[in-house]
């Protein structure tokens, strides 16, 4: 490598570690919601139905506190649980197949999983009180359903957290090898050439090995 090519690869590097260096006192790049009127109006937007969904819900749950009885007999209720169960397993499936291709869909597979399994617990727990089901479904919370919860929620932030890294090292990749014109343009690969989709992009990072609970030492190289 010639003297002007680590020139302009040290210049593209420092331009791409701007944002990292936020809070040192050095010169980064503006806030896209500063600079883009268009995303500032979406994150206004999004922020004025957060706030009204936070008004409304606190009212009606002190509706429901003041009205609501305290026993109910429920329609359906064997159409309620089973259906439930039939999306949960569902969603087991639909995750047992993004864990054999390794795709990226499975963080948020992981996420709606655990979400499903805190709701189980909860009414499981909730709709058995002063029951003689009432010692079973806190076992079954406490042994099964939350720890699942647990364990797909931390599956999903590890991968989240693969896939953000190996995306940064790839753009610095990228951007240095642009900058240097060393890649033909033949010879790209699929996150050069264009974004894939969620349900057919591969794992990044170490693929599954990122959601197992264990420290950085113990990950393959």
């Amino acid at each position: 490598m010639s003297q002007a090519e680590r020139r302009q690869l040290a210049l593209v590097l420092a331009e791409l570690d701007g944002p990292a260096q936020a809070g040192r006192g050095l010169d980064i790049r503006a806030n896209p919601y500063q600079t883009d009127p268009r995303l500032r109006r979406q994150r206004q937007l999004a922020l004025l139905v957060s706030t009204a969904c936070c008004v409304i819900l606190a009212g009606w749950i002190v509706v429901l506190a003041a009205t609501l009885p305290h026993h109910f007999d429920a329609h359906h209720w064997r159409a309620v649980w089973v259906n439930f169960d039939t999306f949960l397993f569902a969603a087991f499936l639909a995750t047992a197949w993004a864990i054999w291709r390794e795709r990226q869909v499975l963080i948020l597979l992981l996420a709606g999983i655990g979400t499903m399994l805190c709701c189980d617990a909860w009414f499981d727990v909730g709709t058995s009180l002063a029951t003689s089901g009432l010692w079973i479904s806190l076992l079954t919370a406490v042994f099964a359903e939350l720890p699942l919860a647990f364990l797909a929620f931390a599956g999903a932030r590890r991968l989240l957290q693969a896939t953000v890294e190996a995306s940064l090292r790839a753009s610095v990749a990228a951007a240095a090898a642009s900058a240097l014109e060393t890649t033909p343009a033949g010879t790209r690969g699929p996150a050069e050439d264009g974004a894939c989709s969620l349900r057919r992009t591969p794992l990044s990072g170490h693929g599954l090995d990122e959601a197992l609970p264990r420290g950085r030492a113990h990950r393959p190289a």
